[in-house]
């Protein structure tokens, strides 16, 4: 059995060898011009789009490759900058465990992201690719079993202009001729067949990549958006906090000042005192609440400096005094601010035209 199974790989490859001798031999007559040769213009340019697809498949799946490894990337980092902020953050802050589950939602958004991508584009994208292979294969395969058809066409043609008629041997040519023939032409009409339905099919994998990844970018975006709010406003209430702890410190500050001026006042004034002569009265720039307009609601000082970002805000510098004004219309107040006119303007020009709003926050009610 071994010695006819040899036998049998030793014919099969002798009859291999003898073949690409054959289509040697007439490709270089085609060229020499001395056989003519079949062509398939149809054929052809369905080729011509084959190559340019699978060219066009293989950068778009380079491209995307590229762009999830960006993504991944950008995960990566998120999740450094997160978890850096995590570890930063004192317990006693605002918004601690807040936080803490946002750098976890953030984590869990870009992995979505990533995996759906995956899901809805990559892996349509491989499964459309791995068809260009075998259909690759299967052109070659019919290149050379066209040139195969070719020669048996000739070896045919030249045994029939022979002077002497060999009938056997022309029998021999005309079946290898035929069997040749329906060869090719089997493998010709599958191709003829899937050809321009693949072309066709690019359009799908086109809609169905840029569809997916243009939904699941909007959705992520929307979703981050919402959580960077949040961010946000944790970042927000967090700063009042750090201002709302240095007004308590500067407020106690200003009432120890305001003790040790007393004390002060205390001691001089049982002084003993000589009489001056032409002494004018003392001025003050102050100003009584009886001398202040009735639409004054309460006073404020300012306790730190504030410059004004719009035309409607008060410029503002710590030790200021302003005298708080009520909204004309409730409903256009912000939560957090106020209206109002500097003292020193009124006490000038006994007039609220400077007024202008400014944040509750940076002053002291008086």
């Amino acid at each position: 059995m071994a010695e006819v199974g040899k036998g049998v790989n030793a014919g099969k490859l002798a009859s291999n060898v003898q073949k690409r001798i054959t289509r040697a031999q007439e490709k270089v007559l085609q060229k020499l011009g001395k056989a003519d040769e079949t062509k398939d213009t149809a054929f052809e340019e369905e080729v011509a789009k084959f190559n340019k697809q699978l060219a066009d498949g293989t950068k778009l799946q380079k491209d995307f490759k590229a762009y999830l490894a960006a993504v991944k990337t950008m995960h990566e980092c998120s999740k450094r900058l997160h978890d850096c902020l995590a570890e930063m953050y004192d317990p006693e802050w605002f918004g601690k465990e807040e936080v803490d589950s946002l750098a976890e939602d953030t984590d869990l958004l870009w992995q979505d992201f990533h995996q759906k991508l995956v899901d809805d584009a990559l892996i349509s994208m491989d499964t459309y690719l791995a068809q260009f292979p075998d259909i690759k294969a299967r052109i070659a395969k019919r290149e050379r079993k066209l040139v195969d058809f070719d020669s048996a066409r000739h070896h045919f043609a030249s045994i029939q202009k022979g002077k002497k008629k060999d009938e056997a041997k022309i029998a021999k040519a005309e079946e290898e001729l035929g069997r040749a023939q329906k060869v090719f032409e089997e493998i010709n009409y599958e191709l003829q067949e899937e050809l321009p339905t693949l072309w066709n099919s690019r359009v799908g994998l086109y809609v169905n990549t840029f569809q997916s990844v243009a939904g699941l970018e909007e959705k992520f975006h929307r979703d981050m958006g919402k959580l960077n709010q949040n961010l946000s406003d944790i970042m927000t209430k967090l700063d009042e906090q750090r201002l709302a702890k240095k007004g308590v410190t500067t407020a106690s500050t200003g009432k120890s000042e305001e003790a040790a001026n007393h004390n002060l006042s205390e001691s001089a004034s049982d002084a003993p005192k000589s009489p001056a002569k032409n002494e004018a009265p003392t001025v003050t720039n102050g100003s009584s609440d009886a001398e202040l307009p009735p639409s004054v609601l309460y006073k404020v000082k300012v306790m730190h400096d504030y410059g004004a970002t719009d035309s409607d805000e008060l410029d503002l510098k710590a030790g200021d005094t302003v005298l708080v004004l009520p909204f004309a219309n409730p409903d256009e107040q912000d939560e957090g601010w106020l209206l109002g006119v500097k003292e020193s303007h009124w006490l000038q020009n006994k007039n609220l035209l400077a007024k202008g709003v400014f944040p509750e926050n940076f002053t002291q009610k008086l």
